[in-house]
């Protein structure tokens, strides 16, 4: 399964030494004043558009660029720069910049938060103008209806806080990371520790806005329901430029339980994981349990980080009947608000500290790890002997973890070709490959990708397979990548049936229909399809 990123990797090398000398020269002149008066001609004369379009000669250039990369990664001297950066302020900029950037037949790469794990949405082998959502972020909830209107730019937390500004009993089901865009969550699926009782993301969107390859806004009824359909979970960048989602509130109580329970295989972690495996997707639905794997020096150890929308007495009843080697007691059990169980979810150091919800509105701009991710589906319970050789595998490369989230519940319930994310029915869990270091080393960057490489490898009997499945939000270069060139549907269709099983050849033909030309494209997008190539 390397081929295809190694290959990557060492045409990327390449180009970076090539591509990063051009960027650091001063732009063809007229590609500024090109693109600056082509805005002028599809937009509002009364915003002063030279502050929404920064060459890469501009002083700010490099702030904008790298406040919103979050892999440390693609965040380098070598890695390869857009030629121009667009910060729309409002949708008809949006429109004007896909008008434009069609004009000059130059690429262009959207990014909302910038979590995409593998910097698809802000980087490219080739020229390319960036669009970077983030100044559009209007928030607007309306707790009657149980509706919010959000925009692509929004991030989580801010969305988390606004709901909570208007009402104590709902939330929205979405990632524990606060500072993810809205735009590429949504867009790819969108999942969090409520998606046993709701569903994902996706499955809690009524409405859209996109302004698609001739810079028409359009919402759901303009766009129709194929449209509405790819963008619910089929990655928003193959078919366009989401500007928003209206999405729907869910109900969460007013007091929710978190906890935290830790075991080392000398304490019996094996036994642990493999009742985790009976029990986790088959529960109540209220109850989510992370399974965390992880290397511990000469040992491992097991992590059940649980969400339960409910009291602690009652989450304690039901796991000391269905989980007795969790051992569970009250005293390991902290009932909060739901809005507090965000913020341990995502810094349990900052809440001990007493951290308000204000802190989720924090974006943490230029701010990130090196990293990388892989994800994988389980469909049979791993046996003993399996989870035995994983641990050893782990200790081992010294670093690399495995997160195990839960399906069941409201997941086994929604149709598979209800949106373009399968991963429904028959998937017990989904697993994350995790290694974040600090290194800045291309010896270290080698070493942490081989040893996720590695696992993945040594998991293979366990997941599913024909085919392999992978969730889009994991972004996983690994898997294959597409050259859009004689061959750009059978290489679209290697990772396309991983991340959508049945569900690509729906999506190619909506990619078809919409964008015949291709111009909306990455590394991943959805190919056209081979008859209108």
């Amino acid at each position: 399964m390397a081929k295809p990123s190694l290959a990557y990797l060492s045409a990327a090398f390449v180009f970076l030494s090539v591509f990063s000398s051009l960027s650091a020269r001063s732009p063809n002149p007229s590609l500024y004043d090109t693109f600056l008066h082509c805005l002028t001609q599809h937009t509002n004369p009364s915003t002063q558009l030279s502050n929404i379009v920064f060459a890469n000669t501009d002083s700010k250039f490099p702030t904008v660029l790298e406040n919103y990369i979050r892999n440390a990664r693609f965040n380098t001297s070598s890695t390869p720069k857009p030629l121009l950066i667009v910060t729309p302020l409002v949708e008809s900029h949006v429109q004007a910049a896909v008008i434009c950037a069609k004009s000059v037949n130059i690429q262009l790469k959207i990014r909302s938060g910038g979590h995409d794990y593998e910097g698809i949405s802000y980087i490219s082998q080739k020229p390319f103008i960036l669009l970077d959502m983030s100044n559009l972020r209007k928030i607007t909830v309306d707790v009657k209806n149980e509706l919010a209107v959000v925009q692509a730019g929004a991030i989580l937390g801010e969305l988390y806080f606004r709901i909570w500004e208007k009402s104590k009993l709902h939330g929205f089901p979405a990632a524990v990371c606060p500072t993810v865009g809205v735009g590429g969550h949504i867009s790819g699926g969108g999942y969090g520790n409520m998606l046993r009782k709701y569903g994902l993301s996706v499955d809690n969107v009524i409405d859209a806005q996109i302004v698609d390859v001739k810079g028409n806004l359009l919402n759901r009824k303009t766009m129709g329901e194929d449209l509405f359909w790819a963008i619910r979970g089929g990655g928003g960048a193959s078919f366009g430029v989401i500007v928003s989602f209206t999405i729907k509130l869910v109900p969460v109580p007013e007091t929710v339980t978190f906890f935290r329970i830790d075991k080392t295989l000398e304490q019996n972690a094996t036994d642990l994981v493999l009742q985790w495996q009976q029990v986790a997707p088959t529960t109540d639905d209220r109850l989510f349990m992370r399974l965390l794997l992880a290397p511990s020096g000469k040992t491992a150890r097991a992590s059940v980080v649980a969400l339960f929308l409910g009291g602690a007495n009652e989450v304690v009843s039901i796991l000391e009947k269905e989980f007795p080697l969790l051992g569970l007691k009250k005293d390991n059990c902290t009932e909060v608000s739901w809005i507090d169980s965000v913020i341990w979810w995502n810094d349990d150091e900052a809440f001990k500290n007493g951290a308000k919800p204000e802190t989720l509105l924090d974006r943490h701009l230029n701010s990130a790890p090196f990293l990388k991710r892989k994800s994988d589906y389980v469909q049979n319970a791993i046996p003993r002997e399996g989870l035995e050789l994983i641990w050893k595998k782990m200790i081992e490369l010294g670093k690399t973890g495995l997160v195990f989230n839960p399906y069941g519940g409201k997941m086994a319930q929604i149709p598979s070709d209800a949106t373009p994310f399968p991963h429904r029915k028959g998937n017990l869990f989904k697993v994350q490959y995790s290694v974040t270091w600090s290194d800045s080393s291309p010896a270290a960057a080698q070493n942490f990708l081989n040893q996720t490489r590695i696992l993945y490898s040594e998991m293979t009997p366990y997941v599913s397979k024909s085919p392999r499945s992978a969730f889009l939000n994991y972004r996983d270069i690994d898997i294959g990548t597409n050259s859009f060139g004689k061959n750009s549907f059978q290489e679209g269709k290697v990772y396309g049936a991983k991340y959508f099983n049945d569900n690509f050849q729906r999506l190619v033909k909506v990619k078809t229909a919409v964008d015949p030309e291709n111009f909306f494209r990455n590394e991943q997008s959805i190919p056209v399809s081979p008859i209108k190539a």
